[in-house]
């Protein structure tokens, strides 16, 4: 067995990571990986790194979907050769992660052509292989329609649900309003329900616009009311005339659009067939109105689909929340901050998001602690093998504190001055002050930049910590949000949500209403197929190997006799 790593094998690997994810917009859990060559050291590290992530190492003579070369360049050329052979649509991402010089001769397969910044096609060998460069920064350049070509590509699931409504018809004539963070994989989902048959608006919030990807939907013809230096008047102005197209369906993201409806355009709702949310922090208010008998159209909990939450929350926030966290920090003088690798690290909240983020920080060599105030939460969190404490107890002795709760006031101002001098503060997800930062400024704290989406929060006594991004919602406003293949099964059950409002939109109650369970299985039955993994038909019992689900549907119903003492008479 190799001897652990040191600290700077550890951040190397890190970085490696993070820059194969900042460069593809790529999901690490869940895909097979081979590494190739490099120092025992250095290969045992990645391996626990991605292993820790959910990533699986292939089979000697499994395909694989991640190709990590460390070694010399002589070698790699002829594994790539021979990983290239595989079936049309298969993807290999061809990792150069050499540490110290190239382990890729990127000249040896003929030209390449970007691909999107810091990913390179290479049209000689496949056009299912790409290479990646973890030893140079992408380039500095939006290429929104090469990013949409890129999202596209990765999205299988969605596109198999959105043909279906095409083939069918159902979204002919029909307005949809999509409000969400106005980014590639939001923009492919755009498209492709406008390819479906629908007339699609768009609207985002200023801080979540990505202005190339708006101006590339106003090219392909969508009206788009976005902008990311509207302030917070001309934000509402453009999401007004967004409603102002008079949706029959809305696809919201934190519910403010439905909300606004509501609010300002009461007279829309009775035209409306329903909406879809597809976060937690978003039905909160919604199932506040629905309690009062408030709520004007029926609203699809997409959220709730467990193939939204236990991956988009877990796998997709996971992921994106600590390296967009950790990339951010990388940019810092290092003695603004007290972060480390192999620092402690408090995680607020343990639900589906911060459970992924605990987990994420961990493989990466954090030492965590779990606030959370559910008892049975805090036990799943000692269960998964994380200390508990609570808040105001575990950020003193804390390099990083992540809020993964979506509840304002959560970092509070009694918890940022209980907070370690120069720990970090960052949300996941997140709600307007889930950071307390109005509240801080009312106590004298004043807010310095320090650096690229990051600020010094300071007292008079000298107590200061450093805020990232605000306390805004870092995945989305510091990088380029989830992972592709995440988004693609949310967005899959934003299309199924569609079905379900076209169909029975009529027939819905006006209150917050769960996602058909069909939808979830269709979802994973598409995404498994996508993932390289055969499944069982629906509906096969045990014959043939194949074991029905333990809390699943097995056809039939059972046999409620006990035959424990006999057969029954």
């Amino acid at each position: 067995m190799p001897p652990a790593p040191d600290p700077d094998t550890v951040r190397w690997a890190s970085a490696a990571v993070r820059r194969f994810a900042g460069a593809t917009n790529l999901l690490v859990a869940a895909r097979r990986f081979r590494i190739l060559g490099g120092d025992v050291r250095d290969a045992a590290a990645l391996h626990a790194l991605l292993t820790g992530l959910g990533a699986r190492r292939a089979a000697p003579h499994e395909p694989v979907d991640q190709l990590w070369c460390l070694g010399t360049p002589e070698e790699s050329t002829v594994v790539i050769e021979r990983e290239a052979d595989r079936p049309a649509g298969a993807t290999l991402i061809v990792i150069d992660a050499g540490r110290h010089l190239p382990a890729v001769d990127e000249d040896a397969f003929g030209p390449v052509a970007p691909v999107r910044p810091g990913v390179l096609g290479v049209p000689m060998l496949s056009e299912d292989v790409f290479l990646v460069s973890t030893g140079r920064d992408p380039e500095d350049d939006p290429a929104a329609d090469a990013r949409l070509r890129w999202a596209r590509r990765s999205m299988p699931v969605s596109r198999a649900v959105a043909a279906e409504l095409r083939d069918g018809g159902l979204l002919r004539g029909t307005r949809i309003g999509v409000s969400m963070v106005l980014e590639p994989k939001t923009a492919v989902l755009s498209l492709l329900l406008r390819d479906a048959g629908a007339e699609v608006a768009v609207y985002a919030h200023a801080d979540e616009t990505d202005d190339a990807v708006a101006d590339a939907l106003r090219r392909a013809g969508l009206p788009v009311h976005a902008s990311s230096t509207a302030t917070t008047a001309e934000q509402k102005t453009l999401a007004l005339a967004m409603l102002d197209t008079r949706p029959h369906i809305l696809l919201d993201d934190g519910s403010h659009l439905i909300r606004l409806a509501h609010q300002e355009r009461p007279d829309l709702l009775p035209t409306m067939l329903g909406a879809a949310e597809e976060t937690t922090s978003g039905l909160r208010p919604l199932r506040v109105l629905a309690s009062h008998g408030e709520l004007g159209i029926p609203v699809i909990a997409v959220n709730d689909a467990r193939t939204k939450t236990f991956f988009d929350n877990r796998y997709g926030t996971g992921q994106s929340t600590v390296f967009a966290t950790l990339d951010l920090l990388d940019g810092l003088p290092s003695d603004a901050h007290r972060a480390r690798a192999g620092g402690a690290a408090v995680v607020a909240g343990f639900g589906h998001v911060g459970e992924g983020v605990a987990l994420v920080l961990r493989a990466l060599g954090f030492r965590v602690v779990v606030a959370e105030t559910d008892p049975v939460r805090a036990l799943q969190a000692l269960f998964a093998g994380h200390a508990v404490a609570p808040l105001d107890d575990a950020v003193r002795d804390a390099d990083l504190v992540v809020s993964a709760t979506g509840v304002t006031d959560t970092i509070s101002l009694a918890v940022l001055r209980s907070c370690a001098p120069g720990a970090v503060i960052a949300v996941a997800g997140g709600v307007d002050q889930e950071v307390a930062l109005d509240a801080a400024a009312g106590s004298g704290a004043v807010s310095s930049p320090i650096g690229p989406k990051a600020d010094r929060l300071a007292w008079d006594d000298g107590h200061h910590v450093v805020v990232l991004d605000r306390g805004g919602c870092i995945n989305i406003t510091a990088a380029e949000g989830n992972p592709v293949e995440i988004m693609d099964l949310s967005f899959a059950v934003q299309l199924g949500a569609v079905r379900m409002l076209l169909e029975h939109g009529d027939e819905l109650a006006r209150d917050v209403v769960p996602i058909d369970p069909a939808v979830d299985e269709a979802t994973a039955r598409t995404a498994l197929a996508a993932f390289g993994n055969r499944v069982a038909p629906p509906g096969s019992g045990t014959a043939g190997g194949v074991v029905p689900s333990s809390d699943g549907p097995t056809g039939r119903d059972p046999d409620v006799r006990t035959h424990r003492f006999g057969a029954p008479a």
